[in-house]
């Protein structure tokens, strides 16, 4: 530690972070005298059942109103373990929400595929990319999908597929149903109502016409042994007069 100032400085160090427990320091409060430097060692006790792999610490110091962190990475030895989770999917509106989780002793850089399918097909088919972050050995975090061209109205099931070195991979899926505000809603139902009527009235408009055609060619018409008993009777009411 430096200390540029013209009159003496006090710092206090401890370890923060994952294995900030493991940090043991020659003096946890030092006094550097000004303008000059002071080296403090340390030392790093790794509990018996820590997992092998890669742990984040950092030395944290706090003196003369400012604090300062110095990232420290500890390497665990013994056998790596990828394993990656992705849980808690949940689909709402344009949004997909999940949570991915490091299982394993090794930090993780996943990459994530997404596909939703709908009832005719479909939807949403994101191939493999990797997300903006490192995910260390034991961390959670929660994340969003943003789905902006997702459906009016469907049934659609949403799946995840998240894969990292070392051979980690997991998928996960979540169902949802979108369907229409309620006044829109309400709009196709009269719309159908209104067609319906239109259909009943033009239905009962063809009965009618239909009964109308049939009466009439149904109708009887005179026959021909009728038109020589009117001859007959004509004949003989012209002889009558005669």
């Amino acid at each position: 530690m430096t200390n540029p100032a013209r009159t003496p400085l006090t710092v206090r160090l401890r370890g923060d972070g994952p294995a900030g427990p493991w940090f043991r320091f020659a003096a946890d409060t030092v006094t550097v005298p000004a303008r000059t430097r002071a080296d403090v060692p340390f030392a790093l006790a790794v509990p018996r059942d820590a997992v092998p792999g890669g742990v984040a610490g950092e030395i944290l110091t706090v003196g003369g109103g400012e604090e300062g962190r110095v990232p420290v990475r500890v390497r665990v030895g013994g056998p790596s373990l990828a394993a990656l989770t992705v849980e808690d999917v949940e689909v709402s509106g344009r949004t997909i929400r999940y949570a991915l989780v490091n299982r394993g002793n090794a930090p993780l850089r996943p990459r994530l595929s997404v596909r939703a399918e709908g009832a005719f097909g479909t939807l949403l088919d994101r191939q493999a990319r990797p997300l903006p972050l490192e995910l260390a050995p034991g961390r959670r975090v929660e994340l969003t999908e943003p789905w902006p061209d997702a459906p009016a109205l469907d049934s659609v099931t949403v799946r995840l597929r998240v894969t990292a070195e070392g051979g980690a991979r997991d998928e996960a899926a979540a169902s949802a149903a979108y369907v229409p505000p309620a006044p829109v809603t309400g709009a196709g139902l009269l719309a159908l109502a209104f067609l319906a009527v239109l259909g009943a009235r033009a239905y009962r408009r063809g009965r009618w016409r239909t009964g109308t055609s049939a009466a009439a060619a149904t109708a009887p018409a005179p026959g021909p042994d009728k038109q020589p008993a009117e001859e007959e009777r004509h004949l003989e009411t012209a002889g009558a007069e005669s």
